[in-house]
């Protein structure tokens, strides 16, 4: 499994990458994408839609369950990612790439400190693996 280290995470297994012009680019981590198998439908934020911090903004979908994305950070969605609403596997193909979700102009940077770095991620996905998967969490 990939952990890209110019990424941030979110427990709730979204990703963040700011990028030059100070906007972040989201998307959800390989390890969703794996415990749902391949994704059928994506629900997309609107774009002009203001989000908080952890707040859900959408959510996708497989024959084994519907996982919601939750923003990792606060802001205004400047641009969501259409190709998904016509091929919404992508985001098995290349959840850190072509797979992203929206484009957010980020409202606080001190937001990103609240985030994992690739480490702590992963060491968060060991624990889970160890423990339950997505799916035996939904069972509780």
């Amino acid at each position: 499994m990939e952990f890209p280290e110019d990424l941030l995470y979110t427990r709730e297994h979204t990703w963040a990458r700011q990028e030059e012009d100070g906007r972040v680019v989201i998307g959800v981590t390989e390890f969703v994408q794996r415990e749902l198998g391949e994704i059928s439908y994506v629900e997309l934020p609107r774009e002009g839609e203001k989000v908080s911090q952890m707040e859900v903004i959408g959510s996708v979908e497989s024959l084994r369950g519907v996982t919601e994305i939750y923003s990792p950070l606060s802001g205004t969605v400047m641009e969501v990612n259409e190709l998904l609403l016509d091929d919404p596997t992508v985001i098995n193909d290349d959840p850190y790439g072509e797979g992203w979700i929206a484009v957010v102009e980020l409202e606080d940077p001190s937001e990103l400190d609240r985030l994992m770095d690739a480490w702590d991620y992963q060491a968060l996905i060991e624990r889970e693996l160890e423990g339950f998967s997505l799916e035996d969490d939904e069972e509780e």
